[in-house]
């Protein structure tokens, strides 16, 4: 039969050191380890507990809001090819085709004349809609007015 163990706290009952060896180690305020929050940095894992409970895990790491320079506007890609299977669903009663916040790639053909306006192109997008008589404008920062 197993006998109840008996819990540490108890043991430490009317012991003046309460097992942290030596009273001088822990007398002041030096054994705390500083004020409120103090410790509580990358490497704090003694207090890691602590802050979680508190904050939760956004406490830790870095802050991807906080950044440097301006963040470049992510653009939809479409192909050339997909371009010539829907032109007839875009509207043709306009000269141009406007796909602003599109980035033009090259896969497939294009054999229709048609100005395309688009915020992006790769050059062998351009090169191959100059070879089928058709162009592409590309959207600058000049050029927004």
């Amino acid at each position: 039969m197993r006998v109840k163990k008996r819990r540490k706290a108890i043991r430490y009952k009317g012991s003046q050191t309460h097992g942290r060896g030596a009273k001088e180690r822990t007398r002041g305020s030096g054994n705390r380890g500083g004020y409120g929050m103090a410790g509580t940095g990358k490497r704090g894992d003694q207090r890691k507990s602590l802050i979680i409970n508190l904050y939760g895990n956004n406490y830790f790491g870095k802050s991807k809001t906080l950044r440097r320079g301006r963040k470049h506007p992510k653009l939809k890609i479409i192909n050339l090819g997909d371009i010539e299977l829907r032109l007839n669903s875009f509207k043709k009663d306009k000269d141009e085709l406007d796909l602003t916040g599109y980035k033009i790639l090259s896969d497939g053909e294009i054999s229709s004349k048609v100005k395309i306006r688009a915020s992006a192109a790769s050059l062998s997008a351009l090169e191959k809609a100059k070879q089928a008589g058709s162009e592409i404008i590309l959207k600058t920062k000049d050029s927004e007015e």
